[in-house]
């Protein structure tokens, strides 16, 4: 598939470096020529130094022979002119980032999907999704819904409290009468293993398990982890994440918002009128003494700087707080704010490329795609095509690459949990758990055989 990726910053750089390991024909565009460097540096693709709303840009690009364009520049403007310009050009597929809500409504949507733009991403809004979904349920590290909730990933770390520390897989299940989860992966020491049988659990392991809510009390039970959901939450940061979260969560939490600016602490309090917000320096710990932090179920940082927030969840965390959840947009950190006891961390341009990259399958049908912290694996959701190759055998005859596992099975009403004797059907969600090196291969048992003949 030949892509054209206008954007060199982390969205767009995360993309390629994602793409690249699938083999596409990918250009990147960028007017800033040392990015371009190092993009190049890494990835195997051509760079193009040049604005992303110039014709001759474009040209250069060869975009009339673009399967997608992904526009992913920091100018939400140039990214929605580039992908009308281009689709008039030629470009199969245009994708856009945003950074206004309202044009995803309905109406709006149709509107720009008039003009040329087939799909848009608004990062605040996606990573404002997690957030409220991980604090239904506070005792896991992550957790992403596949089939329309029916079934989740639970990402949860093992601390010296886990009954499974010490235990390999095939104990583990021999001591259960029936599982209802599969554990798809372990990361440990920044290096992400598909289990097998005879794999020993370990403290300091996050363990990601694929199950429908009647596995999940399995799951919090073997890693000592209890079931919660956080009602008193304070979100320190009015930005649009923190404002969007206080939406998503409703009227059925207590929530306090402390917003350093006056101006953003009176328009967010006429907006939110659930919600209670403080203008103040979030910095100050005895601010956040003073709005009793310690009473707090939940504690989520969304300003607009890292080191601010993975401090400010240290704090509450000492202060007793179950749950924190903090925006960390610098990749280079995730390691730290996990090592220093921050629990959950989001990072909107990771969650916007999860988005993205689903396009890029051609010939499969890719429902959801997810690339998660402190691993470069992805979780993908794919629909099963009717002559694709996975309905042709039990899945232990398949040939299932290696670096990758199927980690569950939506059929239906119904949520299976795979063995090796278990057959995939026709129309069937399946979500698999994958290195970055097998998606290409795994991708291909999915292919409807009758497109690619």
């Amino acid at each position: 598939m030949r892509i054209v990726i206008a954007g060199a910053g982390e969205v767009g750089t995360h993309l390629a470096k994602m793409l690249s390991n699938e083999k596409h024909d990918i250009v990147v565009i960028d007017h800033r020529e040392e990015m371009l460097r190092n993009i190049a540096s890494t990835c195997d693709l051509l760079t193009i130094s040049g604005n992303a709303d110039s014709l001759d840009t474009l040209k250069e690009a060869n975009i009339k022979k673009a399967e997608l364009y992904i526009a992913v520049t920091e100018s939400e403007s140039v990214n929605l002119l580039s992908c009308i310009v281009s689709k008039r050009m030629g470009a199969q597929k245009t994708i856009a980032r945003i950074n206004n809500q309202q044009y995803l409504e309905p109406g709006n949507r149709e509107h720009f999907i008039s003009l040329g733009l087939d799909y848009m991403v608004f990062p605040e809004s996606i990573a404002a999704k997690e957030i409220s979904d991980l604090l239904h349920q506070t005792g896991t590290t992550d957790l992403v819904e596949f089939a329309g909730g029916k079934m989740s990933l639970y990402v949860v770390k093992l601390d010296i409290e886990a009954p499974i520390i010490g235990k390999s897989l095939n104990e583990v299940s021999g001591n259960t009468k029936h599982l209802d989860f599969r554990a798809v992966a372990i990361t440990r020491n920044n290096e992400t293993i598909i289990p097998r049988g005879d794999d020993v659990f370990q403290i300091g392991d996050y363990v990601y398990a694929m199950s429908g809510q009647v596995g999940l009390e399995q799951i919090l039970k073997m890693t000592g982890k209890e079931h919660s959901e956080a009602r008193n939450v304070m979100i320190l940061g009015g930005s649009r994440i923190g404002k969007l979260a206080a939406e998503n969560l409703g009227y059925h939490h207590n929530i306090k918002i402390i917003e350093l600016s006056r101006e953003r602490s009176y328009a967010l309090s006429n907006q939110l009128k659930n919600v209670l917000v403080i203008c103040g320096d979030g910095r100050n710990m005895d601010l956040l003494s003073e709005e009793k932090i310690e009473n707090m179920d939940a504690f989520v940082a969304v300003t607009g700087n890292s080191e601010t927030n993975i401090l400010a969840c240290i704090h509450a965390k000492r202060l007793g707080v179950r749950k924190t959840i903090a925006e960390v947009e610098n990749f280079s950190y995730f390691d730290l704010a996990s090592n220093l006891g921050v629990d959950s961390i989001v990072n909107k341009k990771l969650s916007a490329a999860s988005r993205i990259f689903r396009f890029t399958t051609a010939g499969v049908n890719v429902s959801s795609v997810k690339c998660l912290y402190g691993t470069d694996a992805e979780v993908l959701e794919f629909v099963v095509a009717p002559e694709s190759k996975i309905t042709k055998a039990k899945i232990s005859a398949l040939g299932i690459p290696q670096g990758s596992i199927i980690g569950g099975i939506v059929r239906g009403k119904d949520v299976i949990i795979p063995t090796g004797e278990t057959v995939i059907m026709p129309n069937d969600r399946v979500v698999a758990f994958a290195l970055p090196a097998a998606i290409r291969d795994l991708s291909k048992l999915f292919q409807n055989k009758i497109m690619t003949e």
